[in-house]
């Protein structure tokens, strides 16, 4: 990954000096303060910087990478939303990449997130999807939570749902959190946590 570093008299100053030389954006910047300099009548501010840039093409090279050496080929695709990137893989068997339940994803995104916090120090907000996978994945559940949410609604019986990783169980608090009629609750231990959907006690 492309670090270049820039010193400055203050963390602003060199701040400045990398968005000029970079042509970008602080928020696009990934900055890192490695090293101060203080003397009788001098400070000096290092910092180390990479571009966003620059992280979503390790980020893309380093999927490859793990994608060949699972001896399969691979297209990935990357959209850049204001606050994350999804990068989309299509490949020659992405059952395979999937695994069951999703569990080989699952792995791929915790290997890719520790590896890029590793080299920039800090959280990368990101999305690794399978052939959309995870798109459909989201439908699916959200069609599910909308209907047993109603069916809590009516009854006023809560409804334990089946195991799920916590993207999954994500999905549905989300979908869920500002309906009048239930409230969701996670309950269980990893790996077989699961959300109960309630009805609200006010409208018992």
């Amino acid at each position: 990954m492309n670090k270049t570093n820039y010193i400055g008299k203050t963390r602003e100053d060199a701040v400045n000096q990398a968005t000029i030389a970079l042509q970008e954006l602080e928020k696009d910047l990934y900055i890192k303060e490695i090293e101060v300099k203080t003397g009788l009548f001098n400070k000096k501010v290092e910092i180390e910087v990479i571009t966003k840039e620059d992280v979503i093409n390790f980020i893309r090279d380093y999927l490859k990478n793990l994608i060949e050496h699972m001896g399969l080929t691979a297209n990935i695709e990357v959209k850049k939303r204001e606050d994350s990137v999804i990068f989309t893989i299509y490949a020659d068997n992405n059952a395979i990449l999937i695994g069951k339940n999703g569990r080989t994803l699952e792995s791929l995104t915790t290997i890719v997130k520790q590896t890029v916090h590793k080299e920039i120090g800090t959280y990368f907000n990101m999305t690794i999807d399978i052939g959309e996978y995870k798109v459909q994945q989201q439908k699916r559940l959200e069609s599910l939570a909308k209907r047993v949410a109603r069916e809590v609604g009516k009854t006023k019986i809560e409804a334990k749902l089946d195991p799920m990783n916590s993207y999954e169980r994500r999905i549905i608090h989300t979908l869920l959190a500002d309906n009048k009629k239930v409230k969701t609750e996670s309950e269980g231990q990893e790996p077989n946590r699961y959300v109960v959907i309630k009805p609200r006690e006010d409208e018992e």
